[in-house]
């Protein structure tokens, strides 16, 4: 990655914001942002990489419980040139040394899920701005207890939503607003990843023979698998409902109101084991997590909108996006756009790249040079400058926490709906009532995107 000089000047869009820190809380003027990271692993180490490429940004800290992870996020500073952060380590309660520190201003989270919740809460409570990795809790209480934090201390929440980044995302997001497909009607998005290669591997580097989860496997294998063993949901939702719900300004001016969750059998990784390590053991685990999890959600101005986690079987990549409306369609299956009376051909679909050339949103016509490189297409260098231009700013986030707890609930309402027969449930409001006049701003200018 050999970019880049960053960056630009700009004032905070405040419609609708009732989160905003006191300037109490920072000793010091707001031109270098102070970060610590909880959580170096490859996820973690990705955001090191972003904030090692800027001059407005100062890695104070790290903390993770592997000495492996340590090791790799120590030679990305040598590489750097940069000064050696504080480590914290030895145990899964020293990140609350790094969280004393009183020259952090903010914090990013990229731990396993489990730990999301208490980190964030504690962060928040030391006067921290906390930039977290989906998903922000494993309950619904978790949820509400992140909101009345964040309410209680005045410190904001972010989701690092990246794909609410992605260029087609914000194209299409631009086209939206530009009424290209009229009335919005219908929504979808989704997990759509063969993860089984991440769930299970060989554990090299730990002395494991695959296919291994738990702690002798590498990486997220050592935790997210044990997710898919003893949880029935979507337990990824946010990579399709965050580009979503800016679509339906859900939070600001509309709601989710109720979902309904169902499952397909389990067989895809007991079949995908069998077949690479026959008489494997992990191929008779009872996996309870459906193959396939499809929740159907309503809205409060009468939009449905459909996500899919599908992460155990054969398949390539797709996030399955549609935007369907009273005068077209975009696809992301098929990568192609209808425009009725606009497109090329009656009933033909067009290359969803014309469209997406002719509307590119403007941020990523401004940025797309500074974004060159970074992780996941640019969108990875999108969601960290977001971040950290809030806390320079010392303003809201563009994700705020009530947008940031409404994409990742979905989680333990789809576990409740399945878990129930798929009885539908009632999507808990977390603004009380503040999203009928909270103003959808996201993206609308570059003063933190």
């Amino acid at each position: 990655m050999n970019r880049r000089t960053f960056v630009k000047q700009g004032t905070v869009a405040a419609a609708g914001i009732t989160l905003l820190p006191s300037g109490a809380l920072f000793g010091r003027a707001a031109n270098k942002v102070r970060l610590g990271y909880i959580g170096v692993g490859l996820r973690g180490r990705s955001h090191v990489s972003e904030g090692l490429l800027r001059d407005d940004v100062e890695i104070v800290a790290i903390c993770d419980t592997q000495e492996s992870s340590l090791e790799f996020c120590r030679q990305q500073f040598r590489k750097a040139g940069k000064p050696m952060p504080k480590e914290y380590t030895g145990s899964l309660d020293a990140y609350k040394g790094l969280l004393d520190r009183k020259d952090i201003d903010a914090v990013i989270i990229a731990s396993p899920w489990q730990f999301h919740h208490p980190q964030a809460i504690d962060a928040m409570k030391a006067g921290k701005y906390v930039g977290c990795e989906v998903i922000a809790g494993l309950s619904v209480d978790d949820h509400w207890d992140l909101v009345n934090t964040s309410e209680k201390t005045g410190m904001p929440y972010m989701t690092l939503e990246n794909v609410c980044y992605r260029r087609d995302v914000m194209a299409a997001l631009n086209m939206v607003r530009l009424g290209l497909f009229g009335e919005i009607i219908h929504l979808e998005g989704g997990y759509q990843h063969n993860l089984r290669d991440v769930l299970f591997n060989d554990g090299k580097p730990f002395g494991g023979k695959g296919p291994e989860y738990g702690p002798k496997a590498f990486s997220e294998a050592q935790w997210r698998t044990q997710f898919n063993i003893d949880r029935n949901g979507d337990i990824y939702p946010t990579h399709g409902a965050g580009p979503v719900m800016h679509y339906a300004n859900i939070t600001r001016g509309n709601r989710f109101t109720n979902l309904v969750s169902f499952a397909s059998k389990a067989r895809g990784l007991s079949t995908y084991i069998e077949e690479i390590a026959p008489g494997n053991p992990n191929a008779k685990i009872n996996y309870k997590n459906g193959d396939v999890i499809t929740t159907m959600i309503n809205c409060a101005n009468g939009e449905t909108i459909m996500l899919s986690h599908d992460t155990h079987l054969p398949r390539p990549y797709s996030l399955g996006f549609r935007v369907q409306g009273t005068k077209g369609i975009w696809m992301d299956v098929n990568q192609s756009v209808y425009i009725e009376n606009k497109s090329k051909n009656e009933d033909e679909w067009d290359a969803a790249k014309d469209w997406f050339e002719k509307y590119d949103h403007p941020l990523w016509k401004k940025y797309a040079n500074d974004a060159a490189g970074a992780g996941h297409g640019g969108m990875d260098w999108f969601v960290f400058n977001a971040f950290v231009e809030a806390v320079k700013k010392k303003g809201p986030t563009p994700i705020d926490v009530y947008d940031s707890v409404t994409m990742s609930v979905i989680t333990p309402l789809s576990e409740k709906s399945l878990a129930e027969g798929n009885m539908p449930q009632q999507f808990p409001d977390f603004t009380n009532g503040k999203w009928q006049t909270r103003k959808n701003d996201f993206a609308l200018d570059d003063s933190g995107f």
